[in-house]
């Protein structure tokens, strides 16, 4: 029988908006999440990781960074899910985790944040939102961001669209092939920050982005090397 899929939190927030972002293009879900952790003021209620191949564990600043964490912003009643693991293939496990803890603190909202590619370097990255309930995409259009046209959505982001499970608002900062994008970032946190009315000072964030983004690039790096080391003393038996 599959293990079920849910988070034991050490205490439960009510009614909350929970915003998630894991890996995808230009890191930026991690990025954006990590960052409003470290500049709100957070409790961490909640952490998980998959008892699948490979295990991987960073360290950071001396303390160790669970895989998936679950941070509590008291002031804006915020639940902040930030993943640092690939989630290539546990993306459906991943969703069920995210609506199970929605359903654990009856939240009103889910935000999900990602990047979305782009054709060549622009200066400045543009966002766009997609929305499943009619309120939130009257806020959305208040504060002038545009609607996503066209566009592949995949990840997370995808399978918690699929589920439909509870009114989603989908946050897509433009980002290009070179990973991390901390303009992606910073501007995804622009968005909400309009969009939440959180009173962050986003025009100096980029060099605190850049900052950010250096030390989930490391965490990423030696992530990928503890993988290649692992395959190499995996033994094979044709040769």
């Amino acid at each position: 029988m599959e293990k079920e899929v849910t988070i034991k939190l050490t205490k439960v927030p009510k009614n909350p908006i929970i915003i998630e972002g894991f890996p995808g293009f230009g890191l930026v879900g991690t990025i954006t999440t990590g960052f409003l952790i470290d500049h709100l003021k957070c409790e961490q209620i909640g952490r998980y990781f998959f008892e699948s191949p490979p295990a991987t564990l960073a360290i950071h600043d001396g303390k160790v960074v669970d895989p998936i964490s679950v941070y509590y912003n008291k002031e804006y009643n915020l639940v902040i899910i930030n993943g640092i693991i690939n989630s290539g293939g546990q993306e459906w496990k991943i969703a069920d985790m995210i609506i199970d803890l929605c359903k654990q603190t009856n939240a009103k909202e889910l935000i999900t944040i990602e990047g979305v590619g782009t054709n060549g370097e622009t200066a400045e990255s543009k966002a766009f939102y997609h929305c499943t309930d009619e309120k939130c995409e009257k806020r959305m259009r208040e504060i002038t961001v545009p609607t996503l046209g066209e566009g592949i959505i995949v990840g997370v982001t995808s399978a918690l669209l699929l589920k439909k499970e509870m009114p989603t608002t989908c946050i897509f900062s433009e980002t290009h092939t070179k990973l991390p994008d901390s303009k992606a970032a910073a501007k995804a946190i622009e968005v909400l920050d309009k969009y939440l009315g959180l009173k962050v000072d986003y025009k100096p964030l980029l060099k605190q982005a850049e900052e950010f983004e250096k030390n989930i690039k490391e965490m990423m790096e030696k992530s990928q090397e503890a993988n290649e080391m692992r395959k190499e003393k995996t033994p094979s038996y044709f040769g």
